[in-house]
């Protein structure tokens, strides 16, 4: 007998009626994965460690869901590493009777929203459809031409009694959301198991992803050669966020925000650099009430997107109003309307629910309440129940306001589901499992997913709703017979496509999104750069008095750049106070935890614009720096490793998007953002190093090569002889230093021509005139009678110039990504931008 099991003559092996069938043998699919599984349990580290393993995985590489920490706490979503298989012909069987549901499904829609004949016949009652704030009424079409199909893809969810019989406990017409997490977790399955593939002859999902692409793209208007799709989602905050990446990135969509889009003559664009590009095809993953706040109301969604789906300008994927037919209350009236609009018998049956304005339904909850479950007919609302699960006081409440509107609900027995193995340390324990299963419809055909998505429900939960944030899932096998092909899609013939080159056609939110996370990276560099130089000194234990000055000027730029208070300042020998305030910035409520959350919310904003590795590689070092910071100990040697590691992850994302990135793509507003916030960076902190008396000159000019990470080219190219001109020469005006300021300038050039798309015909010249200006600095300095002095003059100069540098950037954001006129004003100056803003 396998390891794995209980005995097969205990009740424990007898509770595996998933896997086991009613004479107490192993069903025949079943049994060569079982004895796979034993194989990585006695050669693979055991079930315990392939669990471990898939955990690390998915948080190391953070794209998808399961990595994704839910913002209630509930936890990740997990992987079970015991797949979920199905026959061949159990899989023909389900698919069947889907494909049957989906068309009645459909059927249903085209009716309420066209004749209503059903509605007239009695068969639907009017409570299903004039109460419900899921239909739509802009949607109706009675009187005018068919807007095409009302479902594209319908998933179900489905139980396996203990019987061996399925139902359905509810229909997904909507979103029909979890098709990525289940591509997701075969391919992470793969990876940490290969061996559990072998021998088993899965059936791949590849194919069904490659027919759903091709089914969007012949849902675009026929005047148009080469569609352009995308991926509507409401943005990061979505708890299913990273599915719609992974599923735009399968799809090949854009994906998109409600801002990112514009309705405007019936057609729909996408608001890009360069201008307006037109979207023909828009796979939505959002709620139908937030399309269009001029038909639905509210301030979310793209005002005249309906009126420009009506024209057939763009196709919506599922349509608005297909949300109706994920009711409860029509579950109960599917095999009647089967019979009169397809004319033939239900063949998947419906988990046993009843409408409670039945009289005998209302009385056989009444006879047994603690059984039942309780659904809203006009859904939105989560299931209540089980009735017997819920305290003596919320029973009585529940079924008080069903005594008041019992037509307002559905009441649904307990479901009782069959169990199948899952991994409990180094052995198989039973666990009930839920299915969802997808279906894809091509030119009036419905394709059903070769796999789905299995779930474990928590103990206690109620297996109705949305994708839980949290659980244990499975991967699901649809085993081929033997001797039979797996055969795709046909390509469909494209017209070639024109070659392009530009950034342009980047959505302006992206650009906006890259810039900042460029911004707040150089920040936070900077910001280590500071708090390291402060700590130097610290360090020393008693200062000279040129040392205490040089802590007297980096303390100002440390409370300049909001690191430190006032009061945190040293004013004698001591430097406690601010130690402890370099803590506190560097933690999560202080000025850095927040830059380090900024750039943490930018990358998840970015994520479908990084490779897996990209996004590793700006997410993990930064976890870890932030656990470094939180980590409850003092002193400076702490300190020291915090801020290394801070430098340590602003060079390993430059390094990253330089080679990574395409040059007139996102780097360039990545380096743009860099390139601002080091100018006005070194602007400051320069400014702060030579504000001293002209007797301590050297001191600030040892302090500015300090800090813009010039010491060594400084003493390889003069020697060790500290004068101010070449100092000055090296920080400011040398076009080879990376760390100068009139670099810093010449790359913003070399960038915004690289973008181009016009806006920067009107920034190049701002930006010059500020090189030229630098530029000069040193050769002045060199030429005055007192170069010491000529050099701390110049700590006013480099204070305005840091805020005509902020306003540079308030200028470039206007034009870039707000689209906005340049700013007037009767001084000449431009308005200052709110320090740390976004134009979002």
């Amino acid at each position: 007998m396998n390891p794995l099991l209980p005995p097969p003559d205990s009740g424990a092996f007898a509770a595996f009626d998933e896997m086991v069938d009613g004479q107490g043998r192993v069903r025949p699919h079943w049994r060569s994965l079982l004895g796979a599984l034993s194989d990585v349990r006695d050669h693979a580290g055991g079930l315990a460690e392939a669990c471990r393993r898939l955990d690390r995985l998915f948080e190391d590489e953070a794209s998808a869901l399961l990595a994704a920490p839910p913002a209630d706490g509930a936890g990740h979503w997990r992987l079970d590493p015991v797949p979920l298989p199905l026959p061949a012909w159990e899989f023909a069987l389900l698919a069947d009777g889907l494909r049957q549901r989906a068309r009645l499904l459909e059927a249903v829609l085209r009716d309420l929203y066209g004749p209503q004949s059903t509605l007239a016949a009695g068969l639907v009652p009017p409570d299903l459809v004039f109460a419900n704030a899921a239909f739509l009424r802009p949607v109706r079409s009675e009187g005018r031409p068919s807007l095409g199909p009302m479902l594209n893809l319908y998933a179900a969810d489905l139980l396996r009694r203990p019987d061996g019989s399925w139902c359905v406990l509810a229909d997904r017409t909507s979103r029909a959301a979890g098709v990525g997490m289940a591509q997701e977790n075969r391919l992470m399955l793969a990876r940490t198991l290969p061996g559990l593939f072998a021998g088993q002859a899965v059936r791949p999902l590849r194919p069904f992803l490659d027919r759903w692409q091709d089914t969007l793209q012949r849902l675009a208007p026929a005047t148009r050669e080469h569609a352009a799709t995308a991926l509507l989602t409401s943005g990061a905050r979505h708890p299913l966020w990273s599915e719609h990446v992974l599923l735009a990135r399968e799809l090949s969509c854009a994906l998109v925000e409600p801002g990112d889009l514009t309705a405007r003559g019936g057609l729909v664009f996408l608001k890009t650099l360069r201008g307006l590009q037109p979207v023909d095809v828009l796979l939505r993953r959002i709620e139908a009430l937030r399309l269009d706040p001029l038909e639905f109301g509210g301030s979310e969604g793209i005002p005249g997107l309906m009126d420009a789906w009506r024209q057939g300008g763009v196709a919506i994927v599922n349509p608005p109003g297909c949300e109706l037919a994920e009711s409860p209350l029509l579950g109960p009236l599917l095999p009647a309307l089967s019979q009169y609009l397809l004319g033939e018998p239900l063949r998947l049956p419906a988990a046993g629910s009843h409408w409670l304005a039945d009289p005998a339904a209302l009385a056989a909850l009444r006879r047994d309440p603690a059984s039942w479950l309780l659904r809203a007919i006009h859904g939105g609302a989560e299931p209540v129940g089980p009735l017997g699960h819920l305290s003596e006081a919320q029973r009585h409440r529940w079924l008080l306001q069903l005594e008041e509107r019992p037509r307002d609900f559905v009441a649904l027995r307990e479901p009782i589901s069959s169990v199948a193995p899952a991994a409990q340390g180094d052995h198989l324990a039973p666990r009930p499992v839920l299915l969802r299963m997808f279906l894809l419809q091509d030119g009036g055909d419905w394709h059903v997913m070769p796999g789905g998505l299995a779930r474990v429900p928590a103990i206690g939960a109620v297996p109705l709703g949305p994708l839980p944030q949290g659980g244990l899932a499975k991967d699901v096998w649809v085993l081929s017979e033997e001797g039979s092909r797996i055969q795709g899609p046909a390509a469909m013939p494209r017209p070639p496509l024109v070659i392009r080159r530009a950034a342009g056609e980047l959505p302006s939110r992206v650009a906006d999104n890259l810039f900042w996370l460029g911004r707040y990276v150089e920040r936070v560099e900077g910001a280590a750069r500071l708090m390291r130089a402060a700590l130097n000194r610290m360090e020393r234990g008693s200062l000279l008095p040129r040392e205490m000055a040089e802590l007297a000027a980096l303390s100002a730029a440390l409370r300049h750049a909001g690191l430190v208070a006032a009061e945190d300042v040293p004013t004698g020998t001591t430097s406690a106070a601010l130690q402890a305030a370099l803590w506190r910035a560097l933690r999560d409520k202080g000025p850095i935890g927040f830059d380090l959350d900024e750039v943490a919310r930018l990358v998840e904003r970015l994520r479908d614009r990084m490779t897996d590795d990209m996004h590793a590689l700006f997410l993990l070092p930064l976890r870890a720096v932030r656990i470094q910071a939180e980590a409850r100990h003092r002193g400076l040697q702490g300190l020291e490793d915090v801020l290394a590691g801070l430098l340590r992850y602003s060079a390993g994302v430059a390094g990253a998007a330089a080679e990574n990135m395409v040059r007139a793509g996102g780097y360039a507003f990545l380096d743009l953002g860099r390139r601002m916030e080091r100018a006005q960076t070194i602007a400051s902190q320069l400014g702060f190093a030579l504000d001293q008396p002209a007797s301590r000159a050297e001191g600030g000019l040892r302090l500015a090569l300090e800090l813009c990470d010039s010491v060594i080219t400084y003493r390889s190219r003069y020697l060790g002889v500290l004068q101010a001109a070449p100092a000055l020469d090296l920080v400011l005006a040398d076009p080879g230093n990376p760390r100068g300021l009139v670099f810093q300038f010449q790359a913003i050039s070399r960038l915004l021509r690289d973008v181009g798309g016009g806006p920067e015909q009107a920034l190049l010249p701002l930006v010059a005139a500020l090189e030229h200006r630098v530029a000069d600095m040193p050769a002045a300095v060199q030429a005055a009678a007192d170069p010491d002095a000529a050099a701390v003059a110049l700590a006013p100069e480099l204070a305005a110039l840091e805020r005509e540098i902020a306003a540079l950037s308030g200028a470039m954001s206007r034009r870039y990504f707000a689209l906005l006129p340049a700013v007037q004003s009767l001084g000449g100056e431009w308005a200052q931008p709110v320090p740390g803003g976004s134009s979002e």
